[in-house]
């Protein structure tokens, strides 16, 4: 998926700047609880329809983008 920056956005006057999904109130972090719970992603687009498969593959690259960072040691 070459463009899943596109589906995560962040706007200050929503869910307090938290990066969401596509400009719905359906927050990344919630996405990563829900499987990070134990639900299979078939599950998660289950219990949030609005979401997409492709949503859900974004969430996880937005949070492995925060998560790789280098770290320069002198």
């Amino acid at each position: 998926m070459s463009n899943w920056k596109e589906r995560i956005t962040t706007d200050p006057g929503q869910c307090g700047g938290r990066p969401c999904i596509r400009g719905m109130r359906i927050r990344v972090a919630d996405i990563l609880d829900l499987l990070a719970a134990g639900l299979t992603q078939e599950q998660v687009l289950e219990e949030l329809p609005d979401l997409e498969a492709l949503d859900i593959e974004a969430a996880l690259k937005y949070a492995s983008s925060k998560l790789d960072h280098a770290i320069i040691a002198a």
